[in-house]
């Protein structure tokens, strides 16, 4: 079993398990920054609802666990959450990245990663999110909005769909877009990029919670840092 170890100068390696239903293009790209000592962290495993993801295969080549966990297998939310909860405490992870992962997470799990659990959403909330909104549904609203702005917003994760406190947001120019496809395939740039940004940031800086906002301490330091 390989663990990808990265030692930054005054930061602790974070122990994350990743989740991800599709081909795992984010899952990729927080692999490739640990693996260029751009992220202090650790994947201990891929959980994933599909058995067909995409992410499976890139992390079965890289030696990472691989559990295949899907709701309808169990009788209640609860059950389900349990047995992601005995999975996570088997690697002690200490935070949870979802990478698009769309089934709702367990409230047990929620309660059990307060405030270190956290999601990348294809647009600017609390715009164009909650339940059903994501993937292509969420670039094809801001298409027939008519919105020339879209963009990424990294958050933690609460009971809510999309609503929990936001940790860094980035915009992007979607003027000249003339399909779903194309704002689609110019916003996920720059979510390879921010999202591993955000974890870094919330991996290595002390931060508290105000309302819906996340106020980190230490910036200069976190922005000398990479």
């Amino acid at each position: 079993m390989l663990y990808l170890l990265l030692k930054i100068e005054g930061s602790s390696v974070k122990k994350i398990a990743v989740f991800a239903s599709g081909r795992g293009s984010n899952f990729q790209a927080i692999y490739r920054h640990i693996t260029r000592g751009e992220l202090p962290a650790q994947i201990q495993c891929l959980i994933t609802d599909n058995f067909r993801a995409g992410a499976i295969p890139f992390a079965e080549k890289h030696r990472i666990p691989v559990f295949v966990l899907s709701p309808k297998n169990f009788s209640s939310p609860e059950d389900f959450g349990q047995a992601l909860l005995d999975v996570l405490a088997r690697f002690q992870v200490e935070w949870i990245v979802l990478a698009g992962y769309l089934k709702k997470i367990p409230d047990n799990v929620v309660n059990a990663f307060p405030n270190r659990m956290v999601n990348i959403h294809p647009a600017l909330l609390p715009a164009f999110g909650g339940k059903g909104m994501y993937g292509m549904n969420v670039h094809r609203a801001v298409y027939h909005s008519g919105a020339q702005v879209s963009g990424v917003t990294i958050h933690l994760v609460n009971q809510e769909y999309d609503a929990g406190p936001i940790v860094m947001q980035q915009a992007v120019d979607i003027s000249g877009c003339r399909n779903p496809e194309e704002i689609a395939a110019k916003v996920l740039e720059v979510e390879h990029q921010l999202y591993p940004r955000a974890l870094k940031r919330l991996f290595i800086s002390p931060f508290t919670i105000t309302g819906k906002r996340v106020e980190f301490h230490q910036l200069e330091e976190i922005g000398k840092a990479g």
